[in-house]
């Protein structure tokens, strides 16, 4: 089993983490881990009309935001299955960038996103936010030279999507192939 640990900040971009949620539930080989921030329970009540339940239902193991105690916390519990954990922080807010990037952790969102930093493991950073600012920029590098996979959501329209939902896929699709998750989800084949 591979764990998988999603983290959902207060950023725009709530249907992509609920498509994300639905396909890594559907993985026989991924044990999923969510955990949600204030911010992202505000956002999903906005962009859905829901609770947190809507995410977390589709999980294996639920964390608090607040619970700086839990097992992401610390650098044992990403090496404790027989390959690394990884973490998908979808969707990721400037603010939660901003928090990473300065080590200034305040939640397990954060603190858990710090941990897959210093453990060298994987960090999956799906950005929402346009235009971006110097101070943006200056902390999305200094994230990407710390070792985390910056990811803006950019669907692609060249598969010709039939709705929003199949641009969701492609791009859930493309965030499985950054921490090594087999998917058989559409990708550019190279033909038009």
């Amino acid at each position: 089993m591979r764990d998988i640990l999603v983290g959902v900040s207060g950023a725009s971009g709530m249907p992509l983490a609920l498509c994300l949620m639905r396909l890594l539930a559907a993985m026989p080989d991924v044990r999923t881990h969510c955990v949600v921030s204030d911010g992202a329970r505000a956002v999903l009540r906005a962009e859905c009309g829901a609770d947190a339940d809507l995410l977390t239902a589709l999980a294996h193991t639920v964390y608090a935001a607040e619970d700086l105690g839990a097992g992401p916390a610390s650098g044992s519990w990403w090496r404790r299955g027989s390959e690394p954990a990884a973490m998908l922080l979808v969707p990721c807010s400037m603010g939660t960038v901003g928090a990473i990037a300065s080590g200034a952790t305040r939640n397990l969102v954060h603190r858990a996103a710090d941990v897959a930093l210093k453990e060298r493991l994987p960090l999956v950073m799906v950005t929402r936010e346009s235009p971006l600012s110097a101070i943006h920029l200056r902390n999305l590098l200094a994230l990407r030279e710390a070792g985390a996979v910056i990811m803006p959501f950019s669907p692609c329209f060249y598969l010709r999507p039939a709705g929003v939902e199949e641009l969701l896929e492609q791009f859930c699709g493309r965030i499985f192939d950054q921490v090594g998750l087999a998917h058989g989800l559409a990708r550019w084949t190279g033909q038009a």
